[in-house]
């Protein structure tokens, strides 16, 4: 593994702004300087690349790094989204490298002891705990490029007991299954006269989900005491069924695709291969999701993929659409601004593992508008409130502290685009993509249950890698 020290990777503003936070945590800690590391694993069997050009490539200086109070680096057992970018470059530069990654070396003043809440405390405001790691030795970052195997499938003994055994699954691997969902797998899995495997149980946790099913939309519910005869879902539904005119196509897709004007188009016809000017009409797609959990956990990448799954169902609109605009939106609860306190707002405990309301809202705009920036797409336009209510229980308060995130978006599509083609028996369906390294897997559960109930791991299973180019 080759280590080259680069550029600084703060302004004179942000190490003032991260020491003033320091200081408001009562650290004593003063971060003196940081700067860009790079580590570079080598092509096995290949000569060690020519440190001359690839600094240049770089812009890393060519000598022994510097030494460094600790290391941020992306979290070991990950690939970083900048080091799928900067590796694909350095191989079209014809570095014989497997990989290179990045992080950022900190020098610090007055460190507490590593076994000291003050230590906590300090590496918390340095990193993002659910997407990085803190190295305090430098050779440890031969972890970033480490393989591990495969872990073995496992299966859950249902034994006399099916429901009981799979309710302690349910709490191990952190699934959020409903008791209705643990009664229909024990009596599925009892037909079948066998046991569930752990994948099998985490691939239906998510797909039924209340993030991906959205069950509670689906419930019967009541008003003072009065049955309300439509569902939530069903009331938007028959919004549509009362009102459908303009509309291609709605609750069968990815986005809603809706009636266009006339335009004309300038592109090659297939057939002969020639440009010319097409007029034609041209439906639009409308899509909104949210991205909650995953942007209360480490909000820059999880607005940042939030936007890029509603760009993503744009472009996967029937047999494909153009996406062209977007919008974010955020509510959250009370800002709680450093410095800045307002009358309203009440200090209380948070729920742990998720950011302030302040962290989300400083850095999750950031990452959405960065990833439909990356994309080439614009977003336009947004919202933001905040919202805390006292109740009548003096120890209640209500509030936004796993945020609303909202991704929005516009796209359009050809006429003979708005529908996908039905499959038939026989046909060959091929999956495009990957490695997922679960990340992203687990999101579904996590973002089913209350803030800070589920584990840490299944927290950062949620978040996903925000790399727009990839």
């Amino acid at each position: 593994m080759i280590v080259l020290d680069g550029l600084p990777a703060l302004s004179a503003f942000r190490l003032e702004r991260i020491n003033r936070d320091l200081e408001r945590r009562g650290l004593r800690s003063r971060l003196l300087e940081a700067w860009n590391v790079y580590f570079i694993a080598g092509d096995a069997g290949a000569a060690e690349p020519d440190r001359g050009p690839l600094c240049e490539v770089l812009r890393a200086t060519p000598g022994a790094p510097k030494s460094a109070t600790l290391w941020v680096v992306p979290r070991l057992g990950t690939i970083s989204p900048w080091s799928s970018k900067a590796t694909d470059i350095l191989h079209g530069c014809g570095f014989a490298v497997r990989r290179v990654e990045h992080g950022v070396a900190f020098l610090i003043e007055r460190v507490p002891a590593p076994d000291a809440p003050a230590w906590q405390q300090l590496v918390r405001v340095l990193h993002d705990p659910m997407t990085q790691s803190v190295l305090t030795r430098l050779t440890d970052a031969a972890g970033l490029f480490r393989d591990g195997a495969p872990g073995a499938l496992g299966r859950i003994a249902l034994g006399a007991d099916a429901a009981a055994a799979l309710e302690a699954a349910n709490r191990r691997l952190g699934l959020a299954l409903s008791a209705d969902e643990i009664d229909y797998l024990a009596a599925r899995y009892r037909e079948l006269g066998r046991d569930p495997t752990d994948a099998e149980l985490m691939m239906f946790a998510q797909a039924n989900s209340e993030h991906c099913r959205h069950k509670v939309f689906n419930a019967d519910w009541t008003i003072d005491g009065v049955a309300q005869a439509r569902s939530l879902f069903a009331m938007i539904k028959h919004t549509h069924a009362r009102a459908p005119q303009h509309t291609l196509s709605a609750y069968r897709d990815n986005a809603a695709i809706v009636e266009g004007s006339v335009g004309r188009r300038f592109f090659a016809d297939p057939q002969s291969g020639k440009y010319g000017i097409v007029e034609e009409s041209i439906p639009y797609a409308i899509k909104v999701e949210t991205h909650n959990h995953p942007t209360a956990i480490a909000p820059f990448p999880g607005a940042a993929t939030g936007a890029g799954g509603e760009i993503r169902d744009e472009g996967a609109a029937g047999r494909g659409g153009k996406p062209k605009a977007g919008l974010t939106g955020f509510t959250t609860s009370d800002l709680r601004i450093p410095e800045l306190p307002r009358p309203w707002e009440r200090e209380r405990p948070l729920p742990p593992r998720l950011a302030s309301a302040f962290e989300i809202m400083r850095d999750g705009p950031l990452g959405a508008a960065a990833f439909n920036n990356e994309f080439g797409r614009p977003c336009l336009g947004g919202y933001f409130r905040t919202f805390e209510a006292e109740c009548r229980d003096p120890t209640l308060r209500r509030g936004y502290d796993k945020p609303i995130m909202i991704a929005g978006g516009l796209a359009n599509l050809r006429p003979a685009h708005v529908a996908k083609r039905p499959l038939a028996p026989g046909d060959l369906v091929i999956v495009l993509g990957g490695p997922a390294m679960l990340i992203g897997l687990g999101g579904g559960a996590a973002s089913s249950v209350a803030g800070g109930d589920s584990s840490a791991e299944l927290d950062f299973a949620s978040v996903q890698r925000d790399n727009a180019e990839m």
